[in-house]
């Protein structure tokens, strides 16, 4: 008689949780072994059809090392983004109303833009991609992603003009940087 993946995989689940549990109990913190376990059984689980037959030991064991190894990727990726955001110099503090009002506008406007332009916008601003890294992620030419880049930043800056003529906004410019308005 054929038994059931579902079957199986309990069958699977009740002889070897514990054993995986102290393997991932030995390799990383006590506060994300049951997740880790979790994912463990999990991919067991999606890819219950790999698992062997005979003994599935040995094969939970691989698994549990590559979702070991992912989470201490992870965990590295999260310090090193700490380390950076720690590095990075802090901003101009402004009133907290008119952050809020600067805050509100630039969503509005880029709220107001196509996804396109949202996107190069980002990627350059946001991430701190130069337009030529920028043309790799979004697979385009050097040249058309700067253009796309400047046409999106003129649309923004068209979008925040009506901010920028607020008074409260223009407080928040340095000295220097007011803008004046020509008479056509």
């Amino acid at each position: 008689m054929r038994i059931s993946i579902e079957e199986r995989f309990t069958e699977v689940y009740r002889s070897h949780r514990a054993a995986v549990e102290r393997y991932v109990m030995r390799r990383a913190h006590a506060d994300v072994t049951a997740d880790i376990v979790a994912e463990v059984f999990l991919t067991a689980w999606r890819k219950a059809d790999a698992m062997p037959a005979n003994d599935a030991l040995p094969w939970l064991y691989g698994v549990a090392r590559r979702v070991l190894a992912n989470h201490r990727r992870a965990q590295q990726r999260r310090a090193d983004l700490t380390d950076l955001l720690a590095a990075q110099p802090q901003g101009v503090t402004v009133n907290g109303t008119e952050g809020v009002i600067a805050r509100e506008d630039l969503a509005r406007a880029m709220g107001e833009l196509s996804e396109s332009d949202q996107e190069i916008l980002k990627l350059v601003l946001w991430e701190d991609l130069t337009p030529a890294v920028a043309a790799v992620v979004l697979g385009s030419s050097n040249v058309a992603t700067r253009v796309r880049f400047h046409r999106a930043r003129q649309r923004l800056r068209r979008r925040l003009e009506p901010a920028y003529d607020n008074a409260a906004t223009k407080r928040m410019r340095p000295k220097g940087q007011e803008v004046t308005h020509v008479q056509p």
